[in-house]
């Protein structure tokens, strides 16, 4: 993991426990879970026309694939399975990195950045 992200963690610990949070304006609202910060700033507005009209654009389908095989990759007890579906996952990302034109964003999967960094730098 980055500094940034064990500082920003370890600042969000402490508002928490200072109850900084307890009062804010959305407070017991559903949370708008539709992440479109992978979208190119110019195209949101298309994609939201091409989904509000019934279509989903490739990059998000396979988007929506990588999230739901992270979560089934972590529900996994055979290692031999899980490896199989993490060449899989390797794949999509891949892909998408290459769909979108974007870098791969390691913060975004905590739990590869993990694994990769034990495999490229073993103990």
């Amino acid at each position: 993991m980055s500094l940034f992200y064990r500082i920003a963690e370890q600042r969000i610990r402490e508002a928490v426990e200072q109850g900084e949070f307890e009062s804010l304006p959305n407070a017991g609202r559903p949370l708008d879970l539709e992440d479109e910060t992978w979208i190119p700033e110019d195209l949101r507005m298309v994609y939201r026309m091409l989904k509000n009209a019934g279509f989903v654009p490739p990059e998000l389908e396979l988007h929506n694939e990588i999230l739901s095989m992270r979560r089934m990759i972590n529900s996994l007890d055979d290692n031999a399975e899980r490896t199989r579906k993490v060449r899989e996952l390797n794949f999509k990302l891949l892909k998408l990195e290459e769909m979108t034109g974007r870098r791969f964003q390691w913060e975004r999967f905590p739990e590869y950045e993990d694994s990769f960094y034990r495999k490229l730098i073993p103990d």
